[in-house]
């Protein structure tokens, strides 16, 4: 007995010789700190490039042993430049390395510069170009004065996106760029054939000319830097572009020259920016870029605020980086994006909260295992938050994941495809997120194998009509694009634009292989549409109110059949009679054999739906869809009305077909330390 407890204490201490334990290291960042002084808690640095500097030394010396912990002091911390992390930067899976606010503490990353030095408009050709209404209201600073060069207008203006550029912020909230009408559109009364002649319907033309019915543009006769931005064909398919010339008299209007022509439609609808005579409320904004003087209209005094413009762009860069944590920052007022990830392993942010941002709250591009966790994202001018990682051709999957975030009021400045959250490439996570008040798709995917479950979407897909809540988005669907995984999500109060209809799950194009069940749908104009894909499984889903359940074509028979050229191509980019999509999507290898274009194999079983339309199915596709045990036009019998809950009564009819209860209270955000905020509020749009 003795030579056994002998020799168990030998082992002991063996073990503790042989494996001593990690020496954590912390650092101290604090406004009131100094990059001269060590970092401790008593001599704080004064800036996170200090720290991060400080870390990357140590690591070069072999001096790190353990973990790494930067510890941030509550107050505002402004970026003249990008944070930039690169390997060097990275932690390891035993020795991480942590950005942190302190406990309690407020840590705001600001992108922008302070606003100072304002003063009343008073030079007189700038007061007779402002609306009478705005005289007397204005204030002007010069940003050259407080150091301010790079005055980026609008840019990069292609369909569907463009970048603000410098923006103002006051009082924590984007200001609007001067504009008119003031809310809403115009209209296009007529466009203008290349001869000048009313065309019907829709024109192209070099020089995209069109009349209104409003006669406020003749005051824009002239101006430099005016820009429209309209739906000018679709309602899905917004453009910025540049006036070229204002014929007052006929109430016609030109765009500016370009290399391709311009196609415009009668009856779509566009708005002017970015015009001085427009500035004609309380917190409109506009700035003269050769002066440099920055004109606003405050909607406050501006004592009761701090007046920012945008400088840096992308304000944290994270390039091969690994194994970092960021948690508990408001990171704000920049151009581009909070956060840009290229490559690298294992970066979390965790419970930060992104707003006031020109582009995105957070960016990921290729690596593994990213994460963004309890995070609150909104009013930023794009979308919220973008995963993107994953091999196709090796089906090798990066595990990004998007959990327990709150993402709403995005897409302040293009309004459509600029999701509140996208999975592309292979093998990522949605999960748990509250994404709401977004004008346009709130969850996009593409690829393979991306998860897509316990989301509550509501009063998203308002800006258009032909465009899904839950979207594909890529430019192209493809048959390979398979194994994805829509479960337990709740959507509802989605209309689409001016109540004209729009859809909860949209498989776009012979987008083909998702599982689309057990997802509560209330109040959704249509819940799911089939667009001429296969092998999509419709199961254990809840139509309730809503105006159709499902719709299913074969478009992919007609109108669509030029899918099959591309698709056919990437399917033998792919190897699809080989390892690994064979084994993992054995169904695609005799595809082109089974008149691919045919939306085969779609199920749809086991389904309630009350309070609605049961569905619409094209003829050619209703011999090829299989419907089984649906429970439509009976009342489910609710345990409660509808919205407040979702479970059956015992004797409801559904356990008939066995429908399996849908976990309603485990659907969207979950408490948690490492949510950025809670309670949370989120309004449905009226």
């Amino acid at each position: 007995m003795k030579l056994a407890v002998l020799i168990c204490f030998l082992i002991l201490m063996y073990s503790s010789v042989a494996w001593p334990a990690q020496a954590a290291i912390t650092f101290r960042v604090s406004p009131g700190g100094n990059d001269s002084h060590s970092g401790s808690r008593a001599r704080p640095f004064a800036t996170l490039e200090r720290a991060r500097d400080t870390v990357r030394s140590l690591k070069k010396a072999g001096r790190l042993t353990g973990p790494v912990t930067i510890e941030i002091a509550g107050g505002t911390y402004e970026l003249a430049r990008p944070l930039e992390f690169t390997q060097q930067d990275s932690g390891t899976a035993t020795c991480p390395i942590e950005y942190r606010a302190l406990k309690g503490q407020a840590v705001r990353i600001v992108g922008g510069k302070t606003v100072a030095g304002w003063q009343a408009v008073t030079d007189p050709a700038i007061l007779e170009r402002l609306d009478s209404g705005a005289r007397g209201k204005v204030f002007q600073a010069d940003l050259n004065a407080i150091g301010i060069t790079d005055m980026e207008g609008i840019g990069k203006a292609t369909i569907y996106q463009s970048d603000p550029g410098l923006e103002l912020f006051f009082q924590d909230k984007p200001m609007t760029l001067a504009r008119y009408p003031n809310t809403g559109y115009m209209r296009i009364v007529d466009v203008l054939d290349a001869n000048g002649t009313p065309a019907s319907g829709q024109a192209t033309t070099p020089g995209g000319r069109f009349v209104v019915d409003d006669p406020r543009p003749a005051r824009w006769a002239g101006l430099k830097g005016v820009w429209l931005h309209g739906f000018w064909v679709w309602d899905w398919a917004d453009e910025r572009i540049p006036l070229g010339s204002v014929d007052a008299a006929s109430r016609t209007l030109s765009l500016a020259p370009r290399a391709g022509d311009y196609t415009i439609r009668k009856g779509q609808w566009f708005y002017a920016q970015n015009v001085l005579e427009e500035l004609d409320r309380p917190g409109e904004w506009y700035l003269d870029r050769d002066s440099g003087m920055l004109y606003f209209w405050p909607p406050a005094p501006l004592s009761e605020g701090r007046a920012v413009v945008s400088v840096a762009r992308d304000l944290f860069r994270l390039r091969d980086a690994s194994h970092v944590t960021f948690r508990r920052l408001l990171v704000e007022a920049g151009r581009g994006s909070a956060f840009l990830i290229n490559g690298g392993s294992d970066i979390r942010i965790v419970g930060c909260a992104f707003r006031n941002m020109g582009n995105w709250g957070v960016k990921v591009y290729g690596g593994g295992k990213h994460s963004v966790i309890g995070c609150d994202v909104y009013q930023t001018g794009q979308g919220g938050i973008h995963l993107e990682g994953g091999d196709r051709k090796t089906l090798t999957p990066a595990g990004h994941r998007a959990d327990n975030n709150h993402i709403h009021h995005t897409a302040r400045w293009d309004p459509v495809y600029q999701q509140g959250i996208t999975v592309f490439g292979v093998g990522n996570f949605a999960t748990h997120n509250l994404i709401d008040n977004v004008p346009h798709i709130a969850i996009g995917f593409t690829g393979n194998d991306q998860t897509i479950e316990y989301n509550e979407i509501h009063s998203s897909v308002y800006q258009s009509n032909d465009a899904g809540a839950i979207y594909t988005s890529p430019p192209d669907e493809t048959w390979t694009m398979r194994g994805h995984r829509i479960r337990f999500n709740y959507l509802h109060n989605i209309h689409g634009f001016e109540n004209k209809g729009c859809l909860g799950v949209y498989l776009d194009d012979c987008f083909s292989s998702a599982d689309i069940s057990s997802n509560i749908f209330y109040d959704v104009a249509t819940a799911i549409l089939i667009g001429g894909g296969r092998d999509n499984i419709m199961t254990n889903n809840m139509f309730i109110n809503c105006g159709r359940a499902f719709s299913i074509d074969a478009r992919g028979l007609g109108w669509a059949k030029g899918v099959g050229e591309f698709a056919t191509r990437e399917l033998h980019d792919l190897n699809y009679k080989q390892p690994p999509y064979a084994t993992r999507y054995p169904e695609l290898v005799n595809i082109l054999e089974d008149d691919p274009l045919a939306p085969k194999g779609n199920v749809m079983a086991g389904n309630i739906c009350w309070g609605g339309t049961w569905g619409w199915t094209e003829d050619a596709a209703k011999p090829l869809v299989k419907f089984e045990n649906n429970l439509v036009d009976a009342d489910p019998r609710f345990t409660a009305q509808p919205p407040a809950d979702f479970r059956l009564a015992p004797d409801s009819p559904a356990r008939t077909i066995g429908y399996r209860e849908i976990p309603f209270r485990k659907i969207g955000l979950y408490k948690s330390a490492d949510r950025a905020s809670w309670p949370v509020e989120s309004p449905l749009r009226k």
